[in-house]
């Protein structure tokens, strides 16, 4: 697979978000089914495995992700590019400890749980409104600094949030919404990013499934699957968007790909900096996301693609500023 670059770090133009292999997807997968699709990812040639702190087992059990994705990438920790996120509230603030201390507290934690003793990319996975994304950006270049994490990132930031942090020190990567039906950050992200070689990393690049053309109205999504909540998936807005369905479907048949990988081409193309990080619980899909990297489409079809979307209007906007105070609730929270 060919690479990119995320600030300094080189990864694959295509990560894997492991979040579902722990929840937000329902029912999970046995462990060893998900080691070994994580490892079957890896002989594709992925690179970038994405996982968080809070991505848990359960609400009991905050963690199992980044044990999960520590267990099957110990055999290839020196050829992969592990990706965590944490959160910082301000009561940890207020307990005693600096704010150095507090994030270095959280770091050590993913580390043993990762089973590493650094992390290569250390994202803030919302930011607090009451901490200062500054004093957050001083602490991650003491930790660069000091060999514990390679790159940081935000998650969900407006490009203001980005430009306080990125002066103080410089951010490798912004893992932000962004899809075929979530394109505000074409607006000013990805201009200031390109700009600043700062990578760019969606997060539901296939829109939690809609983009496949897979999810019907007759979907049911049970237990803790965060699909309940997401605007475009309702019942009348899956029928409202169905036009785009209706283009990626035609390219798909053009192409010999699915609408899927046409949905990741398609950014592929557009941005040098984007690195998608589709993901899945389904080993197949997994598999078939990553084949997207062997979809290229030319200028002309890029053109008659944009024109085509262009034409469409989007039902069920969701945007990509959230902090934590605004958001942290259990469902949006597990992205």
């Amino acid at each position: 697979m060919k690479t990119r670059f995320l600030g300094t770090l080189e990864v694959s133009e295509i990560g894997m978000g492991c979040m579902g292999f722990s929840h937000g997807y329902g029912k999970v997968p046995e462990e060893s089914y998900a080691v070994e699709a994580i490892r079957r990812a890896y002989a594709f040639g992925c690179t970038l495995f994405d996982t968080a702190e809070g991505y848990g087992k359960e609400m009991f059990y905050p963690g199992h992700n980044e044990e999960l994705v520590g267990k099957a990438l110990a055999p290839l920790r020196k050829e992969a590019v592990l990706a965590t996120k944490f959160h910082m509230s301000q009561e940890e603030k207020q307990n005693g400890k600096t704010l150095y201390e507090g994030i270095r507290g959280h770091l050590e934690k993913s580390m043993k749980r990762l089973g590493t003793d650094y992390v290569d990319l250390y994202y803030l996975h919302r930011v607090n409104e009451q901490i200062p994304v500054e004093e957050v950006s001083e602490v991650m270049g003491r930790l660069i600094r000091e060999g514990m994490i390679r790159g940081w990132g935000l998650s969900q930031v407006s490009v203001d949030t980005l430009r306080k942090a990125h002066v103080v020190t410089p951010v490798s990567a912004v893992q932000n919404l962004y899809s075929m039906v979530e394109r505000d950050c074409e607006k000013e992200i990805f201009p200031y990013c390109i700009q600043n070689n700062i990578g760019v990393v969606p997060f539901s690049p296939v829109a939690s499934g809609l983009l496949s053309g897979k999810v019907t109205a007759e979907t049911t999504f049970e237990g803790d699957d965060v699909r309940k909540f997401v605007p475009q998936l309702s019942r009348e807005n899956l029928a409202a968007n169905q036009p785009i369905l209706d283009v990626l479907a035609a390219f798909a048949g053009r192409k010999g790909a699915t609408p899927a990988q046409i949905s990741l081409a398609w950014m592929l193309k557009k941005y040098p900096n984007v690195v998608p990080i589709p993901g899945s619980k389904n080993r197949e899909r997994i598999l078939e996301n990553l084949g997207a990297s062997e979809v290229e489409l030319t200028e002309e079809e890029f053109a008659e693609l944009e024109a085509a979307l262009d034409a469409c209007t989007v039902y069920g906007h969701r945007g990509h500023v959230e902090s934590e105070q605004k958001t942290f609730s259990n469902h949006w929270m597990k992205h």
